[in-house]
C-alpha cells in the first residue's frame, strides 16, 4: 500500500509540472516481462536508471549500474530473485558508485565491466565476451566514446526471442552520450556499425531519463519527422505521469533518434550539408552540447 501511495503522489506531483522540470521529478519502478527474462526498472539519483534483470528459468538475476545498492537489495527482496552478478556501463560514479558498497552488503557478487576505474571490478570484459545470467546469454558490445572502457550489454534467451541491450550513455532514447573521452568516430562505430546492427526488436534500456530533452533537440533537426512527433507527445505524457518513457527497440531509434539517422538527407542538411556520416555525427554532438530550447 505504500508503494502505491508513493507512486501516486509522484504522479500526481509530475503532472503540475510544467515539461521543462519533468525530469527534477523521476519515475516509478515498473515491471516489464519479455519471453525469457523480466527487468524492473530502478528509478535512482535524479534521472539515472538501474536495471534488475531476472531470468525467467532459473530466478537467478543480475543488477545493470547500481549506484543505490539498499535499493537493489531491497527489490532483490521483494521479488524473491538469486542475485549473482552486476553490470557496469562504465566507470561514472551515477552508474558504479555503489558497487563497492554492494560488495560488502552482498558477498560473493561478480562485478562485470569494462573499465578498470570501476569500483569492486572482478570480471574486466570486452567486444564479444559472454557469459550467463541463469539460462540467459549475455554479449558485451564495447563501445567507447563516451568513456574509453564503455560496455553494452546484449541479453537474450536460448532461442534469441525478445532480445534486450543495457546501453548505459552510449545510446539515450532519442539522444547518444557526450563524447567525454571520444570521438565522432567511435561513437559512429558503436551506434550505426554495432547497435543498429542488432535485432529491430530489440528493447533498449539506456542510463538516464533524458527523453523529453533529446526528443525536443530530434525536432529541432527534423521538425517534419511524424516518428518524432508522435514520440515527443507521448513521452510528455509519460513524464507528467511519473512514468519512465524506457524502454525504446532499435526499430524506433532509427526512426527519430538523430544519431542514429546521420545517413539521411533530412539531417545532413540541418548539419550545414555535410555528408559524410562520421563529420555529421560530430556535428550533431556539437550542436546538441550548445542547444538550448526556447521555452
Amino acid at each position: 500500500m505504500l508503494a502505491r501511495i508513493l507512486v501516486t503522489t509522484t504522479s500526481s506531483l509530475c503532472a503540475r509540472l510544467s515539461p521543462s522540470l519533468y525530469r527534477s521529478c523521476h519515475s516509478s519502478s515498473i515491471l516489464i516481462s519479455q519471453v525469457d527474462m523480466r527487468v524492473r526498472l530502478l528509478p535512482a539519483l535524479d534521472d539515472n536508471y538501474m536495471y534488475l534483470i531476472v531470468d525467467e528459468k532459473t530466478n537467478e538475476g543480475a543488477i545493470v549500474d547500481a549506484v543505490n545498492p539498499e535499493k537493489v537489495l531491497s527489490a532483490v527482496k521483494e521479488d524473491g530473485v538469486q542475485l549473482k552478478s552486476v553490470l557496469t556501463t562504465h566507470h561514472h560514479w551515477d552508474h558504479a558508485g555503489g558497487n563497492e558498497k554492494l560488495a560488502e552488503l552482498s558477498k560473493g557478487l561478480t562485478f562485470y565491466g569494462g573499465d578498470e576505474r570501476i569500483g569492486a571490478l572482478t570480471n574486466k570484459v570486452t567486444h564479444g565476451d559472454t557469459f550467463k545470467i541463469g539460462s540467459l546469454n549475455v554479449k558485451c558490445m564495447f563501445t567507447p566514446c563516451h568513456t574509453k572502457g564503455h560496455i553494452c550489454y546484449f541479453v537474450t534467451g536460448d532461442d534469441g526471442q525478445d532480445p534486450a541491450v543495457f546501453t548505459g550513455d552510449t545510446l539515450f532514447q532519442a539522444g547518444c552520450g557526450k563524447f567525454f573521452e571520444g570521438t565522432p568516430q567511435q561513437m559512429y562505430s558503436a551506434l550505426i556499425e554495432n547497435l543498429s546492427k542488432l535485432p529491430e526488436d530489440t528493447k533498449v534500456y539506456c542510463g538516464h531519463e533524458y527523453t523529453v530533452s533529446n526528443l525536443t533537440y530530434a525536432l529541432h533537426v527534423e521538425p517534419n519527422n511524424k516518428d518524432a512527433q508522435d514520440r515527443f507527445a507521448w513521452a510528455k505524457e509519460q513524464r507528467a505521469k511519473g512514468e519512465p518513457t524506457v524502454p525504446s527497440t532499435i526499430a524506433e531509434e532509427k526512426k527519430f533518434n538523430p544519431f542514429m539517422r546521420v545517413a539521411e538527407p533530412t539531417v545532413q542538411k540541418h548539419a550545414g550539408g555535410k555528408t559524410d556520416p562520421v563529420v555529421v555525427m560530430g556535428q550533431l554532438r556539437q550542436d546538441k552540447d550548445n542547444f538550448r530550447p526556447k521555452m
